[in-house]
C-alpha cells in the first residue's frame, strides 16, 4: 500500500509541475517575443525492496519552442522584429550578456536603450546611449540606430550604435527563469551578418493559448486522478486496519 500511495503521490505532484509550464505559457500569450516551453513525461521505475515492478511519471520541460512568432506592424520606430532566425543581445539583471527577442525598444531617463523588460541592450561595446532629447530613431536591418537630436536639422541623423546580433545553434540554448536564453557551454555570442531587423513591426508570443488550455485541462484531470487513488489507498489501509482489529 506505501508504494501505491507514493506512486500516487508523485504523480500528482508531476501533474502539478505540468500544470505550472502550461499555465506559464498561457500567462505569456501576449509577450513580446516569448518562447513556449515544451513540455513530456516519461516513465520511471520505482525501486525498492523486491522486483521494480512499478512505474512513476517525471514531468520534464526539455527545451523551448523556437519557432518564429506572428509579426505585428505597429509603425513604431523604434520596434523592431528579428527576422526568421537570430537575438538580440541584452545584459541581464547581474549586468551578464543574455539573449532576447523582444523588440519593444526605448531610451531610458539617461539614454540608454532598453528593451521591453528593462534589459539593456547592447551593442559592440556595450550598452548604447543616445543623447536626449532625440526627435527621430532610425534603426537599420543590420541594427544600426541612427536619432535626429532636439533642434538638429532636419537632414542631420547621429548613429549612436549598432544593436549587436547574433545567431547561436540552438541545440546550445536553455531557457532560464528569468525568460532570457543563454548558452549552455558558456561560449560568446559571435556577430551573425545573416540576422536582420524589420523596423516598425514587433514579433508576438508563438503561444498558441488554445493548445495550452486544452493541456491545462488534461493536466488538471490527471491530478484529480491522482488524488483519487490517494483516497482509494487511504480508505484500503482503514479497512486494513479493521481486519486487524477483529
Amino acid at each position: 500500500m506505501d508504494n501505491y500511495l507514493y506512486l500516487a503521490a508523485s504523480g500528482a505532484k508531476q501533474n502539478m509541475n505540468a500544470l505550472a509550464v502550461h499555465a506559464n505559457n498561457l500567462a505569456n500569450a501576449k509577450t513580446d517575443g516569448f518562447k513556449a516551453d515544451m513540455q513530456h513525461a516519461r516513465s520511471m521505475q520505482a525501486y525498492g525492496e523486491g522486483l521494480p515492478t512499478r512505474v512513476f511519471a517525471m514531468t520534464e520541460r526539455p527545451s523551448s519552442d523556437y519557432d518564429p512568432g506572428p509579426i505585428k506592424v505597429t509603425d513604431r520606430s523604434m520596434d523592431v522584429a528579428i527576422k526568421d532566425a537570430g537575438w538580440m543581445v541584452v545584459l541581464d539583471g547581474q549586468g551578464q550578456e543574455a539573449l532576447s527577442r523582444n523588440g519593444r525598444l526605448r531610451f531610458d531617463e539617461v539614454g540608454m536603450l532598453v528593451n521591453g523588460e528593462g534589459m539593456p541592450v547592447t551593442g559592440e561595446a556595450g550598452p548604447i546611449f543616445a543623447p536626449l532629447p532625440v526627435e527621430r530613431v532610425e534603426i537599420a536591418p543590420d541594427g544600426t540606430i541612427s536619432v535626429k537630436p532636439q533642434g538638429a536639422p532636419a537632414d542631420v541623423m547621429e548613429q549612436v550604435g549598432q544593436i549587436r546580433l547574433t545567431n547561436p545553434p540552438l541545440n546550445t540554448l536553455h531557457k532560464s527563469e528569468d525568460g532570457l536564453f543563454r548558452r549552455l557551454d558558456g561560449a560568446d555570442y559571435g556577430p551573425a551578418v545573416e540576422v536582420a531587423l524589420q523596423s516598425g513591426a514587433l514579433e508576438g508570443s508563438n503561444v498558441n493559448p488554445t493548445t495550452e488550455l486544452v493541456k491545462m485541462i488534461e493536466s488538471q484531470r490527471q491530478f484529480d486522478m491522482q488524488v483519487k487513488m490517494m483516497k482509494t489507498a487511504e480508505e484500503n489501509d482503514k479497512a486494513h486496519a479493521q481486519l486487524m482489529r477483529v
